[in-house]
């Protein structure tokens, strides 16, 4: 039986298609926590985004980042319990600086992200993960899992862009500080296998032991 309390907020991080949803689905499961999860389905700028960055990447990053607030108010209404699939800090520190520091979106926009992002991370209706579960993995790997799952507009992404940002992936956690993190490689674990993922929850717990 595990010791994790029920109300704990737990964030799944790393670069497109680390494998993140699967693993937040898979230790929800096993911890009975809620889930959240990116809204890619709905999402009405993905798709034109990825056809014409410099068109769509403030509009984008807008909607993620107020679908964000939305799953961040929902964990703060229930008091916890929620494993969330990529935290809103990357919103920020790697997309929305990714695309200004790219000159795909301008200073204005860029100002006006940053402003709207501040307010939501001090309103009351925020709360920091009490742990992140940073997943890490070879880059060449990671573009193999991003073309095996066949969205197409991810497919035809020249390759140059999934290794500027698994590079800013692996810049932001080491700067990260807003909670303890877990850092696993894709390699070390199968979450296939319920093993496998009891490893994981038993290292989540000694962390959170030591932060206690």
């Amino acid at each position: 039986m595990n010791k994790i309390n029920e109300n704990i907020v737990i964030g799944i991080a790393g670069t497109v298609g680390v494998g993140k949803s699967t693993l937040t689905k898979k230790l929800g499961e096993k911890l009975n926590l809620r889930t959240s999860y990116e809204n890619i389905d709905k999402n009405p700028y993905l798709d034109k985004y990825y056809n014409d960055f410099s068109r769509w990447g403030f509009h984008l990053q807008i909607f993620f980042l107020a679908e964000r607030f939305k799953a961040q108010k929902k964990m703060f209404e229930y008091g916890g319990g929620y494993i969330q699939d990529r935290t809103i800090y990357e919103d920020l520190e790697i997309f929305a600086k990714m695309n200004y520091e790219n000159n795909t979106m301008s200073k204005d926009d860029f100002d006006t992200y940053n402003s709207l992002f501040s307010a939501m991370v001090y309103s009351p209706f925020f709360n920091h993960p009490d742990i992140v579960i940073y997943l890490e993995g070879d880059i060449d790997e990671i573009i193999n899992r991003v073309n095996y799952r066949g969205r197409s507009m991810e497919i035809e992404t020249d390759q140059s862009y999934w290794k500027t940002l698994h590079t800013r992936y692996q810049t932001w956690i080491n700067q990260y500080s807003y909670s303890p993190i877990l850092r696993l490689n894709i390699n070390d674990y199968d979450v296939d296998d319920d093993a496998s993922i009891d490893l994981i929850i038993n290292k989540i717990e000694k962390i959170l032991l030591v932060k206690n």
